[in-house]
C-alpha cells in the first residue's frame, strides 16, 4: 500500500510487540500536558505511522515557547518516579533497548537502581567502563541511590529522551519525537538538551526558568542527571562514553562532598 505524503512511517520488522505501542502512549501522555509533538496516524506490532514534519531554522521566539511548555509539561507530573504513560502496562525502551517501568519511592532510588545501573552492567560487559573506572560510578551511584540529593520534588513527566535529535524545529514551533517517557527528576531533561547540545539552549532554559524556576545549584548537578543517558550510550557505542560517564560520576562525587 502506498503511503500518504504527509505520513511518515517507522517500521521495524521483529519489533517487540510494546516497541512501537511504547512511543505511541509516551507521545499521547506529553500532549497531554500541552507538548506539541509529532501526531500518531496509525500504529502496529512492526510500526508506527507519524504525521510528516518539515524542519525550519530555529528562533529564538520558538526556543522560549518550548522552554516555558516544557516546564508546564514536567509540572503535569506523573504517577511515581519509574512509572509508564498513564494507561500504558507494557514494556518500555529507551532507543532500541528495554527499560523499566518499576516505580520507586523516591528519586536517587528510582534513578539509579532503574536508570544508570542496568545500562552500567552492559557497558562493563561490553568492556566501555573499564575495571578502573567503575569504583567511581560505582561510589556516585551508592550516594544518589542512598537519598543524598533527593529534594522532595514530586515526580515529573518527563519526555526522557531529550536530545537534540527529538527537538524539532518547525515553522509552528518545536515538536517533540521518539520520547522514552517516564515519570521522574525534571533535571534530567534538561541535563540530557545540554549534553549532545540543543540549539538556543540558553533562551530554552531562561523560559523554563521563569515559568516554574529551577532549584539553586541545578547546574552544578548536571553531571548527575547524565550519569543515565551516558550509561546507556556507553552500552552501545563505546569506550568514549564510558570515559564521559566516568567522567560525570567524579563530578557527582564531588557535588557530594561540596553539599
Amino acid at each position: 500500500m502506498a503511503m500518504s505524503s504527509d505520513v511518515f512511517r517507522k517500521h521495524r520488522a521483529g519489533a517487540h510487540p510494546d516497541f512501537f505501542r511504547a512511543e505511541a502512549a509516551g507521545l499521547a501522555w506529553l500532549a497531554d500536558a500541552g507538548m506539541p509533538v509529532a501526531g500518531v496516524r496509525d500504529v502496529g506490532v512492526d510500526h508506527i505511522d507519524l504525521e510528516r514534519l518539515t524542519e525550519a531554522a530555529p528562533t529564538a521566539a520558538a526556543a522560549r515557547e518550548f522552554g516555558a511548555r516544557l516546564a508546564r509539561m514536567h509540572a503535569a507530573g506523573a504517577a511515581g518516579f519509574g512509572c509508564a504513560p498513564d494507561g500504558f502496562d507494557g514494556q518500555l525502551f529507551i532507543g532500541k533497548r528495554p527499560m523499566s517501568s518499576t516505580v520507586h519511592a523516591s528519586w536517587g532510588e528510582f534513578y539509579v537502581v532503574e536508570r544508570v545501573e542496568p545500562f552500567l552492567r552492559i557497558a562493563v560487559d561490553a568492556g566501555s567502563v573499564t575495571a578502573a573506572q567503575l569504583p567511581d560510578v560505582e561510589r556516585a551511584c551508592a550516594r544518589v541511590a542512598a537519598g543524598e540529593f533527593d529534594d522532595g520534588a514530586p515526580p515529573a513527566r518527563l519526555h526522557g529522551d531529550l536530545w537534540n535529535g527529538n527537538v524539532l524545529w518547525t515553522a509552528a514551533g518545536v515538536v517533540l519525537i521518539d520520547p522514552a517517557a517516564h515519570g521522574g527528576h525534571r533535571e534530567t531533561d534538561l541535563a540530557m538538551l545540554a549534553l549532545f547540545g540543543c540549539p538556543r539552549l540558553d533562551e530554552i532554559v531562561a523560559a523554563y526558568d521563569a515559568t516554574c524556576p529551577l532549584r539553586a545549584g541545578w547546574r552544578e548537578r548536571v553531571p548527575m542527571h547524565q550519569l543515565h543517558p551516558l550509561a546507556v550510550h556507553a552500552a552501545g557505542y563505546g569506550a568514549g562514553y564510558g570515559r564521559a560517564l566516568h567522567r560525570a560520576a567524579l563530578a557527582t562525587l564531588a557535588l557530594g562532598e561540596k553539599s
